[in-house]
């Protein structure tokens, strides 16, 4: 069994990357201002996902932040998140002062509860980020009508879907500013990094500003045009993920061939209960594979955690719901108690305790390596 659990090594890498990181270093800028890598990333980005515009950024948390900040989100603002998410999708609203106000989300897909996130709505209210989980794309279709009906954007929290499609659209062809990551885990990466993709030129122009210390281009004479800070990429980080982008599309392809097998192996598994599927998301890149155990203790699920780490699995407890971490209530909270949030939030409650995920290299395995992680997942769990 050892040998069947020797999964891909995480990141991936080749000749590809060493020759873009020597055409970097070669190429004497080493700055986005003096160089090419990071404007020819950001254009091969734009048009893989179908975007008119991207920006390529210093993290995925500082995408959003930068985001949300070109969208006029502010103090005395809201922005509606997903209450089981990673921490910056609520942190890049509060940092610019805004409440970030969790609304639950779906027991299946474990995507923004869109009912509940238009009940979030009021008059400060200044945008809703969906967060597309593991690849799975929230309901995009009740999304852009509750857009459009409460006249509030969206941002889409993309550092899952890279390459991801609704109805055979990519993120960036949905008429919503979006942001990616590249961290080091996600599905393409230069160890840190991110990007937003933005549908109008006014918007990508602010945001270029905004992300350059509020100064042109081509400036010269220190013309600072308005409040910014540095969320600049460096040219290394650009060249790697230009080669990290050339391969995207064979990895999607195989984890999107693994993951029904895989999914169906666990929900053979008495009390396991992996990630549901909506059949209008056209293409899932599958950032994790992920899977719950109905009814079992957050302690309890930690542990078998452990254990499924020790027999040779990448797993990982799911996110913890943002109200339920400190970090939450440090800046910007909403005027509600946890307990008042988490008697509205069920389903982020649930997932708190009882959801694990594997990471996404399980899903460039083989067929049988598939096959040897159910058998482990029934083992452990069986014995829990």
């Amino acid at each position: 069994m050892s040998g069947l659990l020797e999964f891909p090594a995480w990141p991936q890498y080749d000749d590809t990357e060493k020759a873009g990181l020597i055409r970097a270093l070669e190429q004497g800028q080493w700055w986005r201002i003096g160089g090419n890598e990071v404007d020819l990333f950001e254009s091969e980005f734009a048009a893989y996902h179908g975007s008119p515009h991207a920006l390529a950024v210093t993290t995925g948390t500082h995408a959003l932040e930068l985001a949300l900040q070109v969208m006029g989100v502010g103090p005395g603002t809201e922005v509606i998140v997903p209450a089981f998410t990673f921490i910056s999708s609520s942190q890049a609203a509060q940092r610019l002062g805004a409440v970030a106000v969790p609304v639950d989300v779906d027991l299946d897909t474990y995507c923004i509860d869109v009912t509940a996130a238009e009940a979030a709505i009021t008059p400060r209210t200044r945008a809703i980020m969906p967060v597309h989980m593991a690849g799975q794309f929230a309901d995009m279709d009740a999304l852009m009508k509750l857009s459009v009906s409460a006249d509030v954007p969206l941002l889409q929290d993309a550092a899952h879907a890279h390459g991801a499609e609704w109805r055979g659209k990519r993120v960036g062809d949905l008429g919503s500013v979006a942001a990616f990551s590249f961290q080091n885990g996600k599905l393409m990466t230069a160890g840190e990094g991110g990007a937003v993709t933005f549908p109008e030129a006014e918007q990508f122009e602010l945001a270029f500003l905004r992300h350059s210390c509020g100064r042109p281009r081509t400036d010269r004479s220190y013309l600072h045009r308005t409040s910014g800070s540095n969320f600049r990429m460096n040219e290394f980080a650009a060249s790697v993920l230009r080669a990290q982008l050339s391969r995207l599309d064979s990895q999607i392809a195989v984890r999107e061939e693994r993951w029904p097998l895989l999914s169906s192996l666990l929900a053979q598994i008495p009390g396991v209960v992996p990630q549901g599927t909506d059949d209008r998301c056209t293409r899932n890149p599958h950032y994790m594979a992920m899977f719950r155990i109905p009814g079992i203790t957050e302690e309890r699920r930690n542990e078998l955690v452990d254990v499924l780490i020790e027999r040779g699995l990448p797993a990982f407890a799911a996110f913890r719901a943002v109200y339920r971490t400190a970090a939450f209530w440090e800046l910007a909270a909403p005027d509600e108690s946890v307990d008042s949030i988490a008697n509205r939030c069920p389903n982020s409650e649930a997932l708190t305790a009882d959801c694990i995920w594997l990471h996404h290299r399980t899903l460039l395995g083989t067929p049988e390596q598939m096959h040897a992680i159910a058998d482990v997942v029934a083992d452990v769990v069986g014995r829990s």
